[in-house]
């Protein structure tokens, strides 16, 4: 094994929601990649937590996680299984969703992947339109823009 093999990280975290931007991204790295050995990939979903008075009883609130949770299961083993289908092995592809507070989702992306040993981040581009961008924000520039001793791979 040379050095350059030694010192290259084959960890790739792909941020994921229940969009269609996410299902290219993912089906991306899946023909990209998929029987290549080495690869690992965590499928990464944040959901930024719900302000205090979002819900009137707290009962509301666990309620609406659970369907959150059990939704995002579902979502998750499908992207999962599109990448073993693709040509991962199962102990290739891990899942992780969780809640954090987010002042934007790029950020908790990037503070998920600054905890881990991933060196590279895979985003669905949104297809804002410049307006629209300009206006609300991209996750994905945002990322592009602020993402430090990583690779990013913008999927449009």
């Amino acid at each position: 094994m040379t050095n350059r093999e030694k010192t290259f990280n084959k960890n790739i975290l792909i941020a994921v929601d229940e969009s269609e931007n996410a299902r290219r991204a993912v089906s991306y790295v899946g023909q990209l990649l998929g029987g290549l050995e080495g690869f690992s990939v965590l499928l990464l979903h944040v959901f930024p937590e719900p302000d205090e008075d979002f819900f009137r009883t707290q009962a509301e609130k666990e309620q609406w996680m659970e369907k959150r949770r059990q939704k995002m299961e579902s979502v998750l083993a499908d992207y999962r299984g599109m990448l073993i289908d693709s040509g991962f092995g199962e102990d290739q592809v891990r899942t992780r969703s969780t809640m954090r507070y987010c002042p934007s989702m790029a950020e908790c992306i990037l503070e998920e992947r600054g905890e881990t040993e991933y060196s590279t981040i895979v985003v669905g581009r949104q297809g804002l339109s410049r307006s629209e961008e300009f206006l609300f924000g991209s996750i994905s520039s945002k990322i592009v823009n602020h993402a430090r001793n990583c690779t990013v791979w913008v999927v449009e």
